[in-house]
């Protein structure tokens, strides 16, 4: 019962956020905001929903190992299973921007979340905890990296559909809040199902929401990078997978703890080292190889190194 219950939530939460991202990006036509910055906000940040429909609620639960695990778990399912497949379907090629701007910013952001959870390593505090300061300054950083990618990203050279027809705004707002409604119902039936097979398992709850909660809430991610790789767009998928990486650490994590501080718990520094693991090898993959791609034989490394995480985490 709980499986379902489990799948129930997850379903609640995809098309919520589904609908809450149409909804936004209608109202952001409506509005007149160029195409390209749509993308670049509504739209990425869109996909990133489901993980903060949930780590949210764990933090309005004061459940810090589900909130911190949520993303700790999505950003290495990201990177290793997400792009790993891609790779093994086409290889990823990196653009300069990918190069230059979001690879560079995708790994000083998961140095930072090592550094801000990492107080008794660096004898900053008994605890190892995330306040609402430091909250509140990953949300500013994360308004701040978003102004400076619209900045620095060109505009498309072909000129938007300005005959669009565009949708009601009544039907916008009905959207919006049926996508928010069903983030928050399907997020609650989600949070309490996972918990519920945690304990039954006799697994900790940090490493349920590491594998299954942060698999669930990164199936949109999944998606979409597949389906730019069949459609030979595989730079979108790497522009995504970042995108929304960063998005985890800096807006879910720090709305989380700026609505309660969180304290990392069954979440371990070698999950933290993990996190900027991921980064590092995409930092390599593009500035240490001529190629600057993943290739194929990178995927399947990246699928192994999950594997051998996973397996021992469960152990």
């Amino acid at each position: 019962m709980d499986i379902l219950l489990l799948l129930a939530g997850l379903g609640l939460i995809l098309g919520g956020a589904n609908f809450l991202t149409d909804g936004a990006a209608a109202v952001a036509q409506r509005l007149r905001m160029p195409e390209f910055v749509v993308g670049l906000t509504v739209v990425a940040v869109g996909t990133s929903t489901p993980e903060l429909a949930v780590s949210v609620l764990s933090a309005i639960a004061h459940n810090s190992d589900m909130a911190v695990g949520n993303v700790v778990g999505s950003n290495l399912f990201n990177v290793f299973v997400i792009l790993g497949i891609c790779a093994l379907i086409a290889p990823v090629a990196l653009t300069s921007g990918n190069i230059r701007r979001d690879i560079p910013i995708g790994l000083g952001v998961s140095v930072l979340l090592f550094l801000l959870a990492s107080d008794r390593l660096l004898h900053l505090g008994a605890t190892d905890r995330i306040g609402r300061a430091e909250g509140i300054g990953m949300l500013l950083l994360y308004a701040a990296i978003l102004w400076y990618t619209v900045r620095t990203t060109p505009r498309p050279a072909h000129a938007e559909t300005p005959g669009r027809k565009q949708q009601a705004p009544w039907l916008s707002v009905v959207f919006i809040l049926g996508g928010l409604a069903a983030l928050v119902g399907g997020g609650e039936l989600f949070l309490k199902s996972a918990v519920s097979i945690a304990r039954h398992l006799g697994v900790s709850e940090s490493a349920i929401a590491i594998t299954l909660v942060a698999g669930g809430t990164s199936l949109p991610e999944l998606a979409s990078s597949i389906i730019s790789v069949v459609k030979r767009r595989p730079e979108l998928a790497l522009g995504n997978v970042i995108g929304s990486n960063i998005a985890n650490i800096l807006l879910i994590l720090g709305a989380s703890a700026t609505i309660h501080p969180l304290t990392m718990g069954g979440i371990t520094t070698r999950d933290l080292l993990m996190v900027v693991l991921s980064s590092l090898l995409l930092f390599v993959a593009a500035f240490t190889f001529r190629r600057r791609s993943i290739d194929r034989w990178e995927g399947a490394i990246f699928l192994a190194i999950y594997i051998a995480y996973i397996s021992s985490l469960l152990r």
